[in-house]
């Protein structure tokens, strides 16, 4: 009889996987569809939940309750910015809407509107998730 696969920090694995708000919203899951296949140490994954996923073996199920340090990082004030209308495109944005924009050096960055006005709009460009705790479920189907 084999050994059950064991996840390393460099396994190619194959897993489903739903992350969700405490409260049980779902935000994004692979159960009802494919199987998400991924390449640990890659940057496929956030590296917090990758490290989760190390030392587990497939054919298990495990869920995770994290707080927003160990998932995508405390809600920082810096990272929201108001815009000056004359440096943003011409196409209408609408509040709670992203924007993309391209940096100095070439890097594009997204943001979320927050609010606008005829001057300037508020744009947070922290991740959509951060500030806030989240629960991640994984099914561990195999790993190479």
């Amino acid at each position: 009889m084999s050994q059950p696969q064991t996840i390393t920090a460099t396994s190619l694995v194959t897993l489903n996987y739903r992350i969700s708000l405490p409260d049980g919203q779902p935000l994004i899951s692979t159960f009802e569809g494919t199987p998400a296949t991924l390449q640990l140490g890659a940057g496929e994954m956030l590296p917090s939940l990758e490290k989760l996923l190390v030392g587990l073996s497939a054919g298990s199920f495990h869920v995770f309750e994290l707080e927003p340090e160990d998932a995508f990082g405390a809600h920082r004030p810096e990272l929201v910015e108001r815009v000056q209308r004359a440096h943003m495109p011409d196409e209408e944005i609408e509040p709670m809407s992203i924007m993309e924009f391209t940096a100095p050096d070439g890097q594009r960055y997204s943001g979320l509107v927050r609010e606008i006005d005829a001057e300037s709009a508020l744009i947070d460009f922290n991740h959509p998730l951060a500030g806030k705790a989240i629960r991640f479920e994984v099914e561990v189907i195999g790993a190479l």
